[in-house]
């Protein structure tokens, strides 16, 4: 029987989530695979700026036709 899911309900989805994940990849596999991701720290908008400060857009196309 299919369940409407409300994926609004964060509690919610993340459970389903859980569950998807540990039938399809084993609860060890789902350990795994969460284990890959982190919440990470800092503040990258302003780590990005200082730097990517003195990397002009003809630096990127000169890159990219490199390639």
């Amino acid at each position: 029987m299919n369940q409407a899911i409300d994926f609004r309900n964060p509690v919610a989805l993340r459970k389903m989530g859980i569950e998807a994940l540990s039938k399809a990849l084993t609860p060890v596999g789902m350990a795994y695979f969460l284990r890959q991701y982190e919440t990470g720290e800092g503040n990258y908008t302003e780590e990005q700026k200082e730097l990517l400060k003195d990397i002009t857009t003809a630096d990127i196309m000169a890159g990219l036709a490199k390639q």
